[in-house]
């Protein structure tokens, strides 16, 4: 038998800064929508700053300077023409962060819906490889650092390397000599620049890492609080969250560390480069070699210069948290489906009761020995089966087999005479339903939660008709807005068999042909009881029914009883049969009657 083919979604991805970015916008193209354009603007934007270095030295040498006295018509002209070149490119700045904005914006939801839906996609073994929390954190607060980088560090990024560019040019027009100074006196940074980029790569991937960690331990204790509580375990919540929290906090600082130790730098290698410049260039001016008019050009030249490259550090500060994000939403967009639809998918077939059957099934977590071994099992079109067995005994894995939540490692589940794997996984969820052991509710009413059953357009009537259907009428009257009562978060206004009724007309609205009932173990009071002894009479009525049975009764009731131990199926036949045979339902039986008494 193979081993399970489960995928593993990873902590983050192993692809350099430039191969994430490139991912990145492979999967997200709408980043770089209109970016020749906005190029073009950020051009215009940075010509527009240089020409102030450049009227600066014409004012000074030809109008202050001037042969004959003040040229003050000349100065007032490149004053003049200094204040349109600063408005235009104020305008063009503005408008190529609009554009960058919106370019982003359209990008990141890309990316977001593309992450959320692959999660969804992903089976339930992939989904259990990560916290919920951290995976939660990964399509929200990771998807939010690239956002921040792309919308505010993008924009620096591309006028800073314009602008550096731009500054080059200028300033080796007015002196080479003093252009090889100030890259002189910044090569170290060039040089080491790599060296602190993987190094903040490194410290920012921890702290992505922790946030996951950190939100996780945090929803858990929020969603958890009422057990939490009840077992007094209040002081060991709380350190396990602090942990989490300092965790976090000492990754952040390091990495804030290393990020204001590379400003530092910059800061101090940008005065090294301006002093050099002040020095040599009064000794060139000396020699005739630069104008005063020059020497002032090249020093507003030096500021746009080493103003980006400053910021630099800022900038590689954004970029690697944005990365260290985008690497661990890459990862999860990378991680390999499992359960998919089939290249050549096959029709199911005709609406109505189904056949099952268990073809030599084996399954086994990854990591763990098999907990179903060679299981054949035929199940009858429109058949009330029960599976029964201890706990750990494999009968939730054949559910989860049967609704394909995985895939067998070995041998097939069959419906109608087709292997699941064989039909789209749209066609199988209209065909086989679950009824989880604990009905999940979302935030809005009964009648909202009762209509996620139908795919298409629900009418109002439609909830009214299951609620009548099902004998819940004269449970929806104690309630105070009838079906138009809001559940509460995760359903917690209701009580637990209140949610158990709205999960079985939610799956009575979905008209399924196989129903896959995990019952609740959890006790109720009688009245709710009966009312979801009689809801599963009538949901399960003309159907086939898998029921994962929890109580003698559903046992007692059903067409066939599956026996399942140690993951072998080891009896099958009707309540009555299997009590006469003396073996493991006989004894289990016996032990059901004992716990009742």
């Amino acid at each position: 038998m193979s081993e399970p083919t489960s995928a593993h979604i990873e902590q983050t991805s192993s692809l350099g800064v430039l191969a994430t970015i490139r991912e990145g916008i492979r999967i997200s193209p709408a980043i770089k929508e209109g970016i020749v354009v906005s190029a073009l603007l950020a051009i215009v934007a940075t010509a527009g700053k240089v020409i102030v270095p450049m009227a600066v030295q014409l004012t000074t040498d030809r109008g202050l300077f001037a042969e004959g006295g003040v040229n003050v018509p000349l100065v007032i002209q490149l004053c003049a023409l200094s204040g349109v070149a600063l408005l235009l490119t104020s305008a063009c700045t503005t408008w190529v962060n609009i554009r960058l904005f919106r370019a982003a914006e359209a990008g990141l939801a890309q990316l977001r819906v593309k992450a959320f839906r692959h999660v969804h996609d992903l089976s339930v073994l992939t989904q259990n490889t990560e916290r919920r929390g951290s995976l939660v954190s990964r399509v929200t607060s990771d998807v939010d650092t690239v956002s921040m980088f792309v919308q505010w560090g993008g924009m620096m990024l591309l006028l800073s390397t314009l602008q550096i560019a731009a500054a080059t040019v200028a300033m080796f027009v007015y002196s080479w000599q003093l252009t090889l100074v100030v890259w002189a006196a910044l090569a170290p940074m060039v040089i080491l620049a790599p060296r602190a980029q993987r190094a903040l790569s490194r410290a920012y991937g921890g702290v992505r890492e922790r946030v996951g960690i950190m939100l996780g331990r945090i929803s858990e204790s929020v969603v958890g609080a009422q057990t939490i509580r009840a077992y007094g375990a209040d002081a060991r919540t709380q350190r396990r969250v602090d942990a989490a929290i300092d965790d976090h906090r000492s990754a952040a600082v390091r990495a804030q560390t290393f990020a204001a130790v590379a400003f530092s730098t910059g800061v101090l290698l940008s005065g090294l480069a301006l002093s050099a410049v002040v020095v040599v260039g009064t000794m060139l001016g000396l020699a005739g070699e630069i104008t005063v008019g020059g020497l002032l050009a090249f020093l507003f030249l030096v500021q746009l210069f080493v103003g980006p490259v400053q910021s630099a550090t800022e900038v590689l500060n954004e970029m690697q948290n944005a990365v260290a994000g985008w690497r661990r939403v890459i990862t999860v967009l990378h991680t390999p489906r499992d359960v998919t639809d089939p290249e050549r998918p096959v029709p199911a077939g005709p609406r109505g009761p189904a056949d099952l059957h268990f073809q030599d099934v084996s399954f086994a977590y990854p990591g763990t020995e098999r907990v179903l071994k060679d299981v054949t099992l035929t199940i009858p079109a429109g058949a009330r089966v029960a599976i029964v067995g201890e706990t750990g005994s494999g009968k939730t894995t054949l559910a989860k087999l049967l609704t394909r939540m995985m895939d067998p490692a070995a041998g097939s589940v069959r419906l109608n005479d087709t292997d699941l794997r064989d039909l789209t996984l749209a066609d199988l969820r209209d065909r086989v339903v679950m009824v989880p052991q604990e009905g999940f509710l979302f935030d809005g009413t009964i009648a909202g939660n009762i209509a996620y059953g139908r795919k298409t357009g629900t009418r109002p009537t439609d909830v009214s008709e299951v609620v009548h259907t099902l004998g819940l009428d004269d449970w929806v009257a104690t309630l105070p807005g009838g079906v138009s009562t809001d559940v509460g978060q995760r359903g917690e206004a209701l009580s637990a068999g209140e949610r158990q009724l709205v999960a079985i007309a939610r799956a009575y609205l979905a008209d399924a042909d196989v129903l896959v009932l995990d019952e609740a173990t959890s006790a109720v009071d009688p009245a709710t009881e009966q009312r979801i002894s009689t809801a599963l009479a009538r949901l399960t009525h003309g159907r086939t029914s898998v029921a994962i049975a929890h109580r003698l009764s559903t046992a007692e009731a059903a067409d066939i009883v599956v026996v399942v131990d140690a993951g072998r199926v080891v009896e099958v036949g009707n309540h009555t049969e299997l009590l006469a045979a003396d073996g493991v339902y006989a004894r289990m039986y016996a032990s059901w009657i004992v716990a009742s008494e």
